[in-house]
């Protein structure tokens, strides 16, 4: 592949595979202050907090998506099935473990459909709340805001791949260089900040809060939903534009964005 049809498969990668993972950032760090938690918003607890989620990103995107499970290719091609026939074929003679893994790639089948089913409505929903906070007038316009974006989403990837990258590629540089750039500001402005870089704060968070660290850990979860996307479209657009999109675009973006100031 030439650096020419790379950098277009990557950007039609940042418009189709990063959309769910690149608006994470809405909800995330909100729910992981949120008051339910009872975990108060202290300097050391902001520092644990964006110390947990960029080791998320880093452990669950980079090393296990990133690196690690896209080498497991079948013949290109990604996702679920792929990974079940691959793992299905290395145990070929011993038929117990055969029936196992067809039980689980049906069990990760429906996990899959149900994450598909759920994602475009929330992360959908989640940016068009991000309204309200400029403009509270428009509340009661929300839901029905959400159901034409939605329906026009689904009419437009009707047309293809190909249409809804190029479409939504350059949307999403654009999202990720602003959130990217804000964040630096804001680093420069706090540059203690910096200080989340070290995994010991991240362990701080998730394990002084008693059972609330739990509650934690799933809410600093949603900031690496969408990561499975990486592996099931891989077929599409190849191992090497969505690393190249990864590394070179949506991880800065998004490692930068930990700075962003809060709203809470």
């Amino acid at each position: 592949m030439s650096k020419q049809s790379a950098s277009a498969a990557a950007l039609a990668a940042l418009g189709i595979v990063y959309g769910d993972i690149g608006t994470s950032p809405l909800y995330a760090a909100k729910e992981v202050f949120n008051p339910s938690h009872g975990i108060p918003f202290s300097t050391a607890n902001v520092l644990g907090g964006v110390s947990a989620i960029f080791w998320a990103l880093m452990i669950i995107v980079s090393v296990k998506y990133v690196i690690l499970i896209m080498r497991a290719d079948n013949r290109g091609e990604g996702g679920i099935m792929a990974l079940l026939a691959l793992a299905t074929a290395s145990v070929r003679t011993r038929g117990r473990w055969g029936t196992g893994l067809a039980l689980l790639g049906v069990f990760g089948a429906a996990l899959f459909y149900g994450d598909g089913v759920i994602t475009p409505a929330i992360s959908v929903l989640s940016a068009v709340e991000g309204l309200q906070v400029m403009a509270p007038a428009l509340k009661p316009y929300v839901i029905p805001l959400t159901v034409i974006v939605l329906i026009a989403l689904f009419a437009i990837q009707s047309r293809g791949t190909a249409t809804v990258g190029s479409l939504f590629g350059p949307v999403m540089i654009a999202w990720f260089v602003t959130i990217g750039a804000i964040g630096a500001i804001n680093i420069f402005k706090a540059p203690a900040v910096l200080q989340a870089l070290s995994p010991v704060y991240a362990y701080a968070f998730l394990t002084q809060h008693g059972l609330a660290s739990f509650s934690v850990l799933g809410a600093v979860f949603l900031a690496v939903t969408g990561a499975e996307a990486l592996y099931a479209d891989m077929g599409h657009f190849g191992s090497r534009a969505i690393r190249m999109a990864w590394f070179l675009c949506v991880l800065p973006g998004l490692a930068l964005q930990r700075a962003l100031p809060s709203k809470e």
